[in-house]
């Protein structure tokens, strides 16, 4: 870790340095046989965004924790502006300035805006009693200064994500933290959202504020922080300004090696798999056109809303379509239920994976077969043995780490519980799979994984729809990239002319007056 002097001369002048607001040295933590974290050292400065990145057990939220409280350290010491400290809690934190945003905002949804921001310091009248015009006052001033637009009597439950996260932000001012630490706060964001939440994030730096960002998303590492710190196996690796690191430097930081983020090798385009033609839903999309070949990424881009997975749904048999026709190898289906897709050779991996890709409770190789059970045991009597030996296949060729296919879903990383459901659905042994989101929320050694599977997939001679808000996956994996725009397609651009201005233009409906030729 690289650290500032304690003293300069500066034209013959001595000047002490302030230190830090906030430093974690030789901080180190085990869980049982676990070592979270070994010797790390961090330092935060006012006025700054510090990235924290590293792939998932990299012990990026364990340094979250010991700095909000959570967690104390076995050895090593935090030190708060030069002194050493022991923080005993979250409330201690708190009282010392240091304020934690988690990825899923921890308000109370029956309350207020004011009172959520205010939650124990609101403040009092003469006799104790809290002051309520004063507590809707104070908070109107924390959103008119950051520019945001918030009802401090508006009742939290079915406000945004977004709305959700500034409150937290605001919890975080109002008790004058000066280290702020934002844990992934853009996971559930469009990129409207995003861009407001790092204008804001900005505007807390400029104030002074030490600002910790943790995030598994690369551009925004480069979009939003001064410095970046990357952690592998609980162990610090390096700490450098963003502006003397390039995207593949990270990532070889991070995985010890280096690897293509984007590996896509090439396959041989066939037949027609997958034809779409005037596809409708009323009040979700109209008029969707295109098609699928054999060995070919199509990609779907656009905004939140867009209605790209609403196309999904329809495609997989959850829900049903109005008008159009889909068909398969040239033969028109419509399917009433998710079974008659999967029976047809379609399969959809889901944009949330624990809400409608797995079961918890469920082990890898139960999880894995529950597709294919009637096909696998047509007498409804599951031998475990072929149930493992099927499942043992797929973890192999997915390369998925665990202990075993016995080994329950939760106790996996975020990336090895996205390959599973990869698996789940390609055990069905589809011709068409519809990828919603497949990278969303994994660390970028699973992202590479992700990535190499369904390139490894294309070649097979499957024909893949890939829906992703990550610009730079649609660009680098798609063969041809369909942008949708409030329901609508607005553009298909091949491979070979995208790119991200361009498919952004179409997917603010700014050429969604020009005739889609469908393919």
């Amino acid at each position: 870790m690289s650290e500032g002097k304690p003293m300069t001369a500066i034209e013959g002048a001595t000047v002490k340095l302030a230190p830090p607001p906030v430093a974690l040295v030789g901080v180190s933590k085990r869980f049982g046989a676990t070592q979270a974290l070994a010797d790390v050292s961090l330092d935060l400065l006012p006025g700054e965004i510090h990235g924290l990145v590293g792939e998932n057990g990299a012990g990026k939220s364990t340094v979250v924790k010991v700095l909000a409280g959570i967690h104390q350290p076995d050895a090593g010491t935090i030190v708060l502006d030069g002194k050493p400290v022991l923080i005993h809690g979250p409330a201690h934190a708190r009282s010392l300035g240091i304020a934690t945003v988690h990825q899923e905002p921890r308000l109370f949804p029956d309350l207020t805006v004011a009172e959520n921001v205010f939650m124990g310091h609101a403040p009092t009248g003469r006799f104790g009693s809290v002051n309520w015009r004063e507590m809707r006052r104070s908070a109107h001033v924390f959103f008119d200064s950051l520019s945001v637009s918030l009802d401090p009597t508006a009742v939290v439950r079915g406000l945004s994500m977004a709305d959700q996260q500034l409150i937290e932000i605001a919890k975080a001012l109002s008790i004058d933290a000066r280290v702020l630490i934002l844990d992934e706060p853009t996971a559930s964001l469009s990129a409207h959202e995003v861009d407001r939440l790092f204008a804001i994030v900005r505007q807390t730096r400029d104030r002074g504020v030490a600002v910790l960002f943790v995030s598994h998303r690369l551009e925004e590492v480069f979009q939003l922080c001064g410095r970046a710190t990357v952690l592998r196996d609980g162990r610090h690796v390096v700490t450098a300004p963003t502006s003397e690191l390039t995207a593949a430097d990270l990532v070889r930081y991070m995985v010890g090696r280096s690897v293509s983020l984007f590996p896509r090798s090439a396959s041989k385009i066939g037949d027609v798999l997958l034809d779409v033609k005037g596809l409708t839903r009323v009040g979700a999309f109209r008029d969707i056109t295109f098609s699928v070949r054999a060995g070919e990424i199509v990609g779907l881009a656009g905004l939140v809303g867009a209605g790209r997975t609403e196309v999904a749904r329809v495609l997989f048999g959850i829900d049903r379509a109005d008008a159009g026709e889909v068909l398969l190898e040239g033969k028109r289906v419509r399917f009433k239920t998710p079974s008659e897709a999967l029976r047809a050779g379609v399969a959809y991996v889901p944009e949330d994976r624990h809400l409608d890709g797995l079961v918890a409770g469920f082990s890898i190789a139960e999880n894995v077969s529950l597709p294919i059970i009637p096909r696998l045991f047509p007498h409804l009597f599951i031998r475990g043995s072929r149930e493992r030996n099927l499942a043992a296949g797929y973890t192999e060729r997915l390369r998925i780490r665990s202990t075993g296919v016995g080994e329950l879903i939760e106790a996996l990383s975020g990336g090895n519980q996205q390959k599973v459901v990869i698996a789940k659905w390609l055990a069905t042994e589809p011709r068409v799979l519809i990828l919603d989101e497949p990278t969303r929320g994994v660390d970028i050694g699973a992202k590479v994984e992700v990535h190499r599977i369904i390139s490894d997939l294309a070649a097979s001679g499957l024909g893949i729809v890939l829906i992703s808000s990550e610009l730079p996956e649609v660009l680098a994996m798609s063969d041809r990239i369909m942008v949708l725009h409030e329901g609508r397609i607005t553009a298909e651009i091949p491979r070979a002319e995208a790119s991200e201005e361009r498919v952004m233009f179409a997917a603010t409906g700014q050429n969604a007056e020009e005739t889609h030729s469908g393919a």
